[in-house]
């Protein structure tokens, strides 16, 4: 059996956040005290894997820690303990804009991004085009991508990471990138990575898009695991759950 491109063993991530209740140099010479340190567990032992060709959707309510765990396999963070393995190249899309340097224009950003992601200089010249074209931002590739709205960034940002080759893609609300045509571009497209064995692992709140293109769906509650299986057999109950966050 061919090893799993994403494996999550026992993954637990907590922020420390230092809180002194000061504002200004005054105060604290002032009134200094030791600074309170609060500690959020946002993942709590969280473990799964995601198959060769596979596609996983990550699903919960705010605060759950769905972002953490795709910024901890993208290695934006480290984890507390526990691993977050990736096997192959991983194109990650993880916010509207992430990665783009605002004073660039967007032909810049595609090389400089497609480099990050592992392509010479000469795939990039390659394939600009096609990144260019299916993006469908031509008519401001040259400006600086501060000047992009923010469907412009996302749809760059997509096509970039579905033309650089890339084993896993991991991306942050997969399909909130356009209208309904661009989004049947991306359908497509998702389903051509899958054939030539991609694996992809996203988030996302659009249960819809869930049942159109996952295989399964982890869903997160409080940091915790609460349940794995066809998006059929997850999706009911998670929409029956009262609605809150997971916040602390």
């Amino acid at each position: 059996m061919a090893e799993s491109p994403i494996v999550v063993q026992d993954l637990k991530k907590v922020f420390n956040v230092n809180a002194s209740g000061v504002n200004s140099i005054k105060t604290a010479l002032l009134w200094w005290k030791p600074r309170k340190k609060t500690c959020f567990d946002v993942l709590k032992g969280i473990s799964f894997d995601v198959k060769p060709g596979e596609c996983v959707a990550v699903i919960g309510r705010n605060g759950a820690g769905k972002s953490t765990l795709l910024s901890l396999l993208a290695r934006v963070y480290k984890p507390t303990s526990g691993t977050a393995t990736i096997t192959g190249r991983a194109a990650p899309l993880l916010e509207l804009g992430a990665g783009f340097h605002p004073d660039l224009t967007g032909m810049e950003n595609i090389y400089f991004n497609s480099i990050i992601l592992g392509l010479t200089r000469k795939q990039v010249k390659e394939r600009v085009d096609e990144i260019v074209a299916f993006s469908e931002v031509a008519d401001h590739i040259n400006a600086p991508t501060r000047t992009f709205s923010s469907g412009m960034l996302a749809r760059l940002g997509f096509s970039i990471a579905v033309h650089v080759d890339a084993d896993v893609l991991l991306v942050d609300e997969v399909l909130a990138v356009g209208d309904y045509e661009f989004e049947k571009k991306c359908y497509a497209k998702i389903d051509e990575f899958r054939a030539n064995g991609g694996t992809i692992l996203f988030v996302s709140h659009n249960m819809q898009a869930v049942r159109k293109v996952a295989d399964r769906c982890v869903w997160l509650h409080k940091g915790h695991i609460k349940m794995i299986g066809t998006p059929d057999e997850v999706i009911p109950l998670y929409e029956s759950t009262p609605m809150e966050t997971d916040a602390a």
